[in-house]
């Protein structure tokens, strides 16, 4: 075991980095991606500074550990650019105006929004108008005449 710790070398490190980044491909959990990326950085700085052995293993723990911080930021820069509408369709049609497809008669009709048709309610419409969406409820939206 200790004259394979000796001889570890850049190779090494290389080889089993690229292992570790495969590994993450058939059990994705961007864990082993961290330590892959570890081990390539501790085998790209053997072949500058030919380190012991040692000063290796020190240096993969670590970029190891100093991996998870860099994932966290990285992970929590990405949620703030998440879709505030997103599950919430109906929420992102509200202000926006569309022409009915069927006239409201007795506060109910419908409206076609892309490929999809609408349940409006709102004041007796006939169809063809102009309707502005005010609120949406569940599958069901209130319109006003444009």
């Amino acid at each position: 075991m200790a004259e394979m710790l000796v001889t570890l070398g850049s190779w090494n490190w290389l080889i089993f980095g690229l292992i570790l980044m495969a590994l993450e491909l058939l059990a994705p959990g961007i864990f082993l991606f961290w330590l892959g990326l570890a081990a390539l950085l501790v085998g790209l700085l053997s072949f500058a500074l030919q380190p012991s052995w040692q000063l290796q293993l020190l240096l993969f723990a670590i970029f190891a550990v100093a991996a998870v911080p860099l994932w966290r930021r990285l992970a929590r820069r990405d949620v703030s650019v998440s879709n505030p509408f997103l599950n919430k369709r109906a929420d992102a049609l509200v202000g926006r105006v569309f022409t009915l497809e069927k006239p409201i008669v007795d506060g109910s009709g419908t409206v076609r929004i892309d490929d999809t048709i609408w349940r409006v309610a709102g004041p007796d419409t006939p169809a063809g108008s102009r309707v502005r969406i005010v609120r949406a409820d569940g599958a069901s939206l209130t319109v006003d005449a444009e």
